[in-house]
């Protein structure tokens, strides 16, 4: 659409069934559009500085002057998270009137095979002939959700010109758990609980959900981006304070009250009942806990610490970790350093955000700076 503005001749080719899936099915079909917190902070990426221009350049408040143009009511669900009132449609429709105003042709049901270049110009051959341009823009996304069309062409595209690929993973993904973990804690599904999870120097503060399959919510999927296979992640599950000094005050408020009790306070019933035995936490009278030993129980609540077998991986992953390495990317017009007319935009390139609107955002801001130049 920003191409189109500028008098351009626009085509999207685009081999999915329909328009905007990912937007579609995204905040439960609501549309976490962008967040009011946007900052390159929230990016991961071998190259940190590499988002900062794009993200700068066309902010959140841009998008959110588009959405309210057209009258898309929103809300802010947490943390700055924005969603559509109504629903996501509303977002792909507003998308799809600007590029018609702008005269761009927008096809879906289109497969595209080979792409060539010569003397200036790249040959695109599709389900509906060849198409000559002397701008090529992927925009193909990453590997997450092949359901939704996901594939590793855009990838294959950057290898064909030189481009190297920064390795790929699955992110903003549920943990699996193994064997002896999952036996206890599959019967805790579908709870859900505030904790911080914590690796490799990063800590999200949200809630976390048990699954029949293993570990999920918010907090998890954050932290998912920041681990790697082997590695073990330390959830605190009592993030909001000092959990002995909780229970201290329970003793001595109530000093015959069983620490289930006195942590049925605070968890669900089903989660203490499993939680205790699994944690080695002994269920007696809170008076009964002679020296550090409450101090213990606390300690063994803040510091779980779990080593996940691995992840859901690309089936559910919201989105992919790694992609075209930014190094031979222009920061200022995501074009191809060492290739005339060739653009990347959006998730295919090593840029992630975090869970929250941060990737949808990073589409907008990266497709408006390469709409001001191809």
């Amino acid at each position: 659409m920003e191409a189109g503005k500028r008098g351009r001749s626009v085509e999207v080719l685009d081999h999915a069934k329909r328009l905007g899936g990912k937007i579609l099915m995204s905040g439960g079909g609501r549309c976490n559009f962008t967040n009011m917190y946007a900052s390159p902070e929230n990016f991961l990426s071998q190259n940190p500085h590499f988002c900062k221009s794009a993200l700068s350049r066309y902010t959140q408040w841009d998008f959110i002057a588009l959405v309210e143009q057209y009258n898309i009511a929103y809300h802010e669900k947490t943390l700055g998270q924005l969603f559509c009132d109504n629903t996501a449609k509303d977002i792909v429709t507003m998308l799809m009137q600007e590029c018609t105003e702008a005269k761009v042709i927008v096809s879906n049901r289109c497969e595209v095979g080979e792409v060539s270049y010569k003397d200036g110009l790249y040959y695109v051959q599709s389900a509906k002939g060849t198409y000559v341009c002397p701008s090529l823009v992927v925009a193909t996304g990453g590997l997450s959700m092949p359901k939704l069309g996901a594939t590793p062409f855009g990838y294959r595209l950057a290898e064909q010109f030189n481009i190297p690929i920064v390795p790929t993973k699955a992110a903003l993904v549920p943990f699996t758990l193994h064997d002896h973990d999952k036996e206890v804690l599959s019967e805790l599904s579908g709870i859900s609980i505030d904790a911080s999870a914590a690796c490799n120097n990063t800590e999200f503060n949200e809630s976390m959900l048990f699954t029949h399959r293993g570990l999920s919510g918010p907090a998890v999927l954050q932290i998912s981006s920041y681990w790697d296979a082997g590695q073990a992640v330390d959830f605190n599950l009592f993030p909001q304070g000092d959990l002995f000094e909780a229970l201290s005050r329970a003793a001595a408020t109530s000093p015959d009250a069983q620490l289930s009790t006195a942590l049925s306070n605070t968890y669900p019933k089903r989660f203490v009942q499993s939680a205790m035995p699994y944690l080695g936490l002994e269920n007696k009278a809170l008076k009964q806990y002679q020296g550090k030993q409450l101090e213990q129980a606390a300690y063994k609540m803040q510091h779980w610490q779990i080593k996940p077998n691995g992840t859901e991986g690309y089936r559910t992953a919201e989105v992919t970790l790694g992609g075209v390495d930014t190094d031979y990317i222009s920061s200022k017009t995501m074009e191809v350093k060492a290739q005339k007319g060739l653009y990347f935009i959006g998730e295919v390139l090593d840029v992630t955000g975090w869970l929250g609107g941060y990737n949808f955002q990073w589409a907008w801001s990266s497709g408006w700076v390469a709409g001001q130049v191809v």
